[in-house]
């Protein structure tokens, strides 16, 4: 679109073209990431420690909404890469090396992995069918982590993980961890942007609309459909490499029903196919979860579920429709 020149104002101030609105989307992302960047010079280590796990999630969020939002096809099962990526960095920062990236390639490396060996059967149905075959594999994943315990540390959990290490220094200090995340986080949310507006993420979205139609017209949905599944498990590795990092454990429940199902919440709440809406959602479920939770005697995930209810009905497009209806009226 090319943009309309600006008519003389009394004054001579320009108007508005309408390249402005995506100037200001540009501006409002560097003042976030400005802001997230100073978030340790002025919190305490826990409020910094808890806005870390709200980067890890998010994160794993993101990767979510890259099957759900863009390409249509709900998970239940995505924990099991999230997991599988948090357990092979934590195994490497044990016995082989803590220096960064090791860690967060092999942890991408494994997820990707693991979904490039599970994906192939469930990419090939769709609906209830998909959502049943990923939660079947996710249950899998589990409990061949709990059986694996001289890898995994079974039930207990794997213990012991070092402090990431960049450059031979230990990011020991909750400030630095914090930095170390956000720095990742940036880095795999801008490649996940970029797949989901390139004429890639295009046919995943015509896919998700009328995969029929896609498949007439030539485009191999299935291998479309394998090979963005393969990236969301890489993406979903890398976020569970900065859990090693960040938590410096890592436990079963990590890869379970209840960790996909949480960020699947995460991706509705904030609104399917909008990636910052996926990053809100999660922000809410970390905070309810961790931060409200204790004080709410343990029914954090009862105010969640009412929270999802209300969403369902009154923003059935997530926190992102909220946007669109501004766009709309404007």
């Amino acid at each position: 679109m090319t943009a309309v020149e600006a008519p003389a104002v009394p004054g001579g101030a320009a108007a508005v073209t309408p390249r402005a609105p995506r100037g200001r989307a540009w501006l409002g992302a560097v003042a976030v990431v400005a802001v997230l960047a100073a978030v340790p010079l002025f919190l305490a280590p826990f409020a910094t420690t808890t806005l870390t796990r709200i980067l890890v999630f998010a994160l794993f969020a993101v990767s979510l909404d890259l099957l759900v939002g863009v390409t249509g096809l709900p998970s239940l099962g995505h924990a099991a890469y999230f997991g599988a990526g948090a357990y092979a960095a934590g195994w490497v920062s044990i016995h082989v090396t803590a220096e960064a990236p090791v860690p967060l390639l092999v942890g991408a490396a494994v997820g990707a992995v693991a979904a490039a060996l599970t994906g192939w059967i469930t990419v090939r149905s769709a609906g209830v069918f998909f959502l049943m075959l990923t939660l079947a594999i996710g249950e899998v994943v589990q409990q061949l982590g709990n059986a694996w315990d001289s890898v995994t540390g079974g039930a207990n959990g794997l213990t012991g993980i070092p402090s990431v290490r960049v450059a031979g220094a230990p990011l020991a200090n909750a400030g630095f961890t914090y930095w170390y995340v956000l720095a990742v986080f940036l880095l795999g949310f801008a490649l996940v942007w970029l797949v989901a507006r390139s004429p890639f993420g295009a046919a995943l979205r015509g896919i998700r609309d009328n995969e029929p139609r896609m498949r007439a017209i030539g485009y191999p949905t299935s291998l479309y459909k394998y090979a963005v599944f393969v990236l969301a498990g890489g993406v979903a590795g890398l976020a569970g490499s900065l859990l090693a990092a960040q938590a410096r454990f890592v436990a079963l429940p990590d890869m379970g029903f209840v960790t996909a199902a949480f960020a699947l919440l995460a991706v509705v709440i904030g609104g399917a196919g909008s990636l910052w809406g996926a990053c809100l959602g999660a922000a809410l479920v970390i905070v309810v979860r961790d931060a409200l939770g204790p004080s709410l005697g343990g029914h954090g995930t009862l105010l969640l579920g009412a929270v999802f209810v209300l969403v369902v009905y009154v923003l059935p497009r997530g926190a992102a429709g909220i946007r669109l209806r501004r766009r709309r009226s404007s």
